[in-house]
């Protein structure tokens, strides 16, 4: 939202915080019993698709705002959907203070209680949400009142509180206990917060309860080789490389990881085994520090996601474009798996549940002819980031890694650059075969990052380390569950923390 650097204005008191804009509120949601959590359904793998919700019948893909039926080979797209927008105040700018004889009681005690707290966004939220049970005028209130202490323009705080409300109405979301999570989520993202030391510590929690099993496999091994062993030793590297490549790390990468322990253990002139997880630790570092890359583009940014079938891959595109359209850009999603039954209805479901753009053509049509026309389509209607999917392609089929470099040239070819990133997305619980997807589709499409899907569900997360040492590609991301916050950005600091214990 671009305000962030007034949010010192709250805790330091330089000035008071405004009162609420005076707008009307979201309609308040039909009564519902609250779901279990906001979880992503499962992405169908090659055997058939996974129970979707509500798909679309088996016809040409339909957009999401007209009604009519698209004839064969016709395009769709469809912009984002929200809910009904408050309406706009006289002006956009936060509401001038009144004097606090003027406010309403809690407006006064939240204005104290915020600003004698701790700067950080879980504590404001604690305070923001207290004594708020669901989502009604009384918890929009709060929260424009929120956006408006923190200078906030008022028209912004509308859009987010608009779009906030059409999500739980999709998600049939009433208790805050149900999206609690979820909200402090998007307002990171939103006033850009996502590396304030509280959303890190979050992060880092959710990493550790992510990392539960893989922890079970590598760190308590681990923890028994030092407290056997009084000095390392030959033997000691033996039981290593042992420990190693049981979690998946694999034979050549633990060859070239112990090579890079020993060294480090010489150099640090000590070897006593309670100096080795703080050396291992650093070693890790270093493998996952990439070099700086230029990340300025010609806009629309076209973002070519690439996987076979099963890895999480739609379900990773609608979690981009949902921190992508919070962070306030304008994303569009082609369909370009063409092939697959249900892919397009399927991501067409989630396009709408994120608010993002989608194009698709029918069935069966050349993907790289929907890659062409969703590039000509975000240029003219002015998108700032363009997913295009692209088909579950088994890695041992030359001929669809053919189509895949198509694509890719058509790309190049409508807009100069593009794609702009080409992202392998690989489940974590794969293991090896994770590394010869990842050689195949590097040689074959030059990948930029790779998102680590199910890291959660995996006592071998050792494939981390592995795929960060044989190609040196970027992780940019790893999945650590089903709902939408819980693809995070990846840190290697905090990953070898988390995994060998801070």
């Amino acid at each position: 939202m671009g305000f962030f650097s007034k949010i010192k204005r709250l805790w330091s008191g330089t000035e008071e915080p405004a009162e609420a804009p005076l707008t009307e509120t979201p309609a308040s949601k039909p009564e519902h019993a609250a779901e279990q959590g906001s979880e992503l359904p499962s992405e169908p793998d090659a055997a058939g698709p996974a129970v979707a919700p509500e798909e679309p019948e088996a016809e040409p893909a339909q957009s999401v705002q007209a009604e009519q039926p698209v004839p064969p080979e016709q395009p769709v797209h469809a912009e984002p959907v929200h809910a009904p927008a408050t309406p706009e105040p006289a002006a956009a700018q936060p509401a001038r203070p009144a004097a606090d004889a003027d406010k309403p009681q809690w407006q006064r005690d939240l204005t104290l209680a915020l600003r004698s707290a701790e700067p950080r966004l879980s504590v404001w939220l604690e305070h923001v949400l207290k004594d708020v049970q669901k989502a009604d005028d009384t918890l929009w209130e709060r929260l424009r009142f929120f956006f408006s202490a923190l200078d906030a323009p008022a028209d912004e705080a509308d859009k987010f509180i608009g779009n906030f409300a059409s999500w739980l109405d999709s998600m049939e979301y009433e208790y805050v206990n149900d999206f609690r999570s979820e909200l402090q989520y998007r307002l990171a993202l939103a006033l850009e917060l996502e590396d304030e030391e509280d959303e890190r510590s979050r992060l880092f929690l959710k990493l550790s309860e992510g990392l539960s099993k893989t922890k079970e496999q590598i760190t308590k091994q681990i923890d028994g080789l030092l407290s056997s062993h009084s000095t390392i030793n030959e033997k000691f590297w033996e039981e290593l490389e042992e420990i190693l490549i049981m979690a998946d790390v694999g034979f050549e990468p633990t060859m070239k990881l112990v090579n890079r322990l020993r060294e480090r253990v010489r150099k640090s002139g000590s070897d006593d085994p309670e100096q080795f997880k703080t050396l291992m630790r650093e070693e890790l570092e270093d493998i996952f520090k990439m070099p700086p890359r230029i990340k300025a583009v010609n806009l629309p940014e076209v973002v070519l996601m690439v996987g076979v079938n099963g890895v999480g891959k739609t379900t990773t595109i609608a979690k981009l474009a949902y921190r992508a359209q919070v962070q306030g850009k304008k994303v569009l999603i082609a369909a370009g798996d063409t092939f697959r039954a249900a892919a397009i209805e399927q991501l067409q479901v989630w396009a709408t549940r994120v608010g993002a753009g989608f194009y698709a053509k029918a069935p069966n049509s050349d993907p790289a002819a929907v890659a062409y026309e969703a590039v000509e389509l975000a240029v003219k209607e002015g998108y700032d980031i363009l997913f295009v999917d692209t088909a579950g392609r088994l890695q041992t089929k030359v001929d669809l890694m053919a189509e895949l470099q198509k694509i890719r040239n058509v790309l190049g070819k409508k807009h100069e650059g593009a794609p702009h990133r080409t992202i392998l997305t690989i489940d974590a619980t794969t293991g090896q075969n994770a590394l010869s997807q990842t050689k195949i589709f590097n040689e074959a499409c030059k990948l930029d990052e790779i998102i680590l899907t199910k890291l959660d569900g995996t006592a071998k997360g050792g494939i981390v380390v592995a795929v960060a040492m044989e190609f040196g590609i970027p992780i940019s991301y790893i999945g650590l569950g089903e709902k939408m916050e819980d693809l995070r950005p990846f840190n290697g600091t905090d990953f070898a923390s988390a995994l060998l214990g801070s």
